[in-house]
């Protein structure tokens, strides 16, 4: 067994639910010792996890404190800060608790309210999130996509176009293509340079365009990701979604991510193949929702390897991602790659010595 660990810089980019989750994965591996490689037996850990976070939500209580306050919506942060937690448990508890009363407070997150306050204080959302971070001392960094009050609008099948997180999700005709306004919204230097530096980056798993394709249509996003020397995977869906991707196969997840990034920018696509039970099958299929069909020849003819494996976890009568299964399958896939470049740095070195 090799007693050199491999360290490895992760960006995980995202939103929604499923960004956390695949945040309290990657969490427990942060510390040495936590995983060996099975084909390696290499020990390999995180030593920097960032998350980049889309700020497009304009429902609910994030909506509520977006016009009210002007700031950005804090949902999908609030939920990104839980994952990443110390005490999980407890913060979890807190900060998704729900007012069910009071005039101005019912509906309202004290995690939502506890990011607007910070706001407030602070003069700057980004300020907000990263003193949050230390407050709840999170094991990771938290970046909104970026600072500028944006909203999306979408080109439906119809032609027709709808703007608003909220109202596209509730459309019923299909997306298009989806954009950013304003058009120029820039990222933060920070994420960007997370990105540069990064071994690992992730897309996924999320709602394809409000919480996937959100960051990809920010300035400067794709093309990062595009130039790092990352390993860049594309963390699949389980099953289809309402209004965002019905019908949709995971190489067609793809193509509209791609399409939208406007150039290649993933090596992998990381691909559930264990069946959902018949139940939730079928409790799906009365929402319309099926899972999502993961047609490897298509992938593999875009130039992407799909990794696939058991990912499934049904919990409460939903499929959810198995957090620990999904975090050491991209820390072994991390490690082939870094094995892969040692054994290219070392063919290089030989041809040099030889000349």
């Amino acid at each position: 067994m090799s007693t050199e660990p491999t360290s490895i810089k992760v960006v995980a980019i995202g939103g929604g639910t499923g960004l956390s989750t695949l945040l309290k994965g990657l969490k427990h591996f942060d510390r040495r010792g936590a995983y060996h490689a099975p084909d390696s037996g290499r020990e390999v850990f995180i030593s920097g996890l960032t998350a980049i976070v889309t700020v497009t939500d304009d429902g609910g209580s994030s909506g509520r404190l977006r016009k009210d306050f002007n700031i950005l919506p804090p949902g999908d942060i609030r939920n990104c800060l839980v994952a990443l937690s110390e005490d999980e448990e407890l913060l979890s508890q807190l900060f998704q608790y729900r007012f069910k009363a009071g005039a101005g407070l019912e509906g309202h997150n004290f995690g939502n309210l506890f990011v607007a306050a910070l706001t407030e204080i602070t003069g700057d959302f980004a300020m907000a999130v990263k003193v949050s971070s230390a407050i709840l001392k999170t094991r990771g960094v938290i970046y909104p996509s970026t600072v500028s009050n944006v909203q999306l609008e979408a080109l439906m099948d119809d032609g027709s176009r709808v703007q608003g997180e909220t109202n596209i999700s509730r459309s019923k005709q299909r997306i298009v293509e989806l954009f950013m306004i304003p058009a120029d919204a820039q990222p933060l230097p920070q994420a960007l340079k997370a990105i540069a530096e990064a071994d690992l980056i992730t897309l996924g798993p999320g709602s394809l365009y409000t919480s996937l394709i959100s960051n990809l249509i920010v300035s400067g996003i794709p093309q990062a990701i595009a130039a790092s020397g990352a390993v860049k995977v594309f963390v699949c869906n389980l099953m289809t979604q309402a209004n965002e991707s019905l019908g949709l196969s995971a190489a067609d997840h793809l193509r509209a991510l791609e399409d939208h990034a406007k150039t290649q920018i993933f090596n992998y696509a990381l691909l559930n193949t264990r069946p959902v039970s018949a139940a939730l099958k079928e409790k799906y299929a009365a929402e319309g929702a099926e899972q999502i069909r993961v047609d490897l020849d298509a992938i593999r003819k875009m130039g992407l390897e799909p990794i696939c494996g058991d990912f499934l976890e049904e919990v409460a009568g939903v499929a959810r991602h198995a957090t620990r299964a999904l975090a050491q399958a991209l820390l072994a896939l991390a490690d082939d790659e870094g094995k892969h470049s040692q054994q290219m740095a070392g063919i290089s070195a030989k041809k040099r010595g030889s000349r």
